[in-house]
């Protein structure tokens, strides 16, 4: 157990969690959020005692005691999987994921994850994350969603990369095979809740996303509760005469779960593949022949986390990366554009 002291600033903020926030050194790595924990906890000690109340308000000056536990090994096992690493330094590894690979361990995912495979690639280098020993997953990608994504090896990449994300300032973008095709002169999709058209015809949908009423492991779209979601759309690609499939450019303002795939059929332009949300709209064999097999066996949603940017937490250096398609997705789009299309 380490004993971290901390003296209130001038001018601090209104709430004890949020002064500690700001007046806890850089290199401590501590957010706002497991600091609250630790208030929770009755691991922060102030001037009367134990602090409780991460709402209570504080004077500067004042100084604070926060005990922190040395991090913990979990349960979850190191296993020797393959990973296509793009970019490994001291504080962050950048990881182009598989479809089929689940991230973090959960039930009925206990091993086979990305968390197992980091463990072991990573070893001793992984230091104490949120309070346990783990890689830090700082954003997720749907287990059957191939792509790119960073892992934070440090608590001070942690911290860094943890609060881009929050901000929405790193830059992700999903390339998407779809049914329909993105018009800005369709008036369904412009009387769609929450639709609307930015310049150059990019598709903006902005709503509200909650677990689905009745379905606990589904996301979905509501008027007055849940999270705040925009997603934005780019027609690359459209396919079929009269065009009934695309591919299309996703670039993510929020990260919310299933965001994409959630939006995108609630814009009625469910993804190919999607078990979930794809619903029971089926590839036109009139317009699209023999590629209408293809597109309704399509045993995953097709989507690809085909850019991450972000700078990086330590260095400060603007990091970007590309991933070109899988090869299951790029062999069914070779095999739209062979029916005919065009480009936006």
């Amino acid at each position: 157990m380490s004993i971290l002291s901390v003296t209130i600033p001038a001018n601090p903020p209104d709430r004890l969690d949020k002064a500690l926030a700001l007046a806890v050194p850089e290199q401590a790595a501590l957010s706002r959020s497991r600091l609250m924990r630790l208030i929770a906890e009755g691991s922060v000690t102030g001037p009367d005692g134990p602090a409780l109340d991460g709402k209570a308000r504080v004077t500067e000056g004042q100084e604070y005691h926060i005990a922190l536990a040395p991090p913990e090994d979990v349960e979850t096992r190191p296993e020797a999987i393959p990973l296509v690493v793009a970019h490994e330094d001291d504080d962050l590894i950048v990881i182009d994921k598989p479809a089929g690979m689940v991230v973090h361990p959960a039930p009925g995912s206990p091993s086979g994850t990305l968390v197992n495979a980091l463990l072991a690639h990573c070893g001793a280098t992984l230091s104490g994350i949120g309070g346990e020993k783990r890689p830090g997953i700082v954003h997720r990608i749907d287990k059957d969603t191939s792509g790119l994504l960073v892992v934070a090896k440090s608590d001070r990449a942690h911290h860094g990369l943890a609060a881009q994300f929050e901000a929405h300032s790193a830059t992700r973008r999903y390339l998407a095979l779809a049914h329909g095709a993105i018009d800005a002169a369709d008036p369904r999709l412009r009387a769609t809740p929450g639709v609307s058209f930015e310049e150059g015809g990019v598709l903006r949908i902005a709503t509200h996303l909650a677990r689905h009423p009745t379905d606990r492991q589904k996301q979905a779209v509501h008027v007055d509760k849940g999270r705040h979601a925009v997603t934005r759309a780019r027609l690359l690609e459209r396919f079929g005469k009269p065009p009934v499939a695309m591919l299309v450019e996703c670039r993510l303002e929020t990260g919310r779960t299933h965001q994409i795939r959630v939006h995108m059929a609630h814009a009625g332009l469910g993804l190919i593949g999607d078990p979930v949300y794809g619903g029971a709209r089926k590839a036109s064999t009139k317009v699209l022949g023999s590629v209408a097999g293809a597109v309704q066996a399509f045993s995953r949603q097709a989507l690809h986390a085909a850019h991450l940017g972000f700078v990086h937490p330590v260095s400060g250096a603007e990091m970007a990366f590309d991933s070109p398609l899988p090869p299951d997705m790029q062999e069914l789009l070779d095999r739209l554009r062979g029916v005919g299309g065009s480009a936006s």
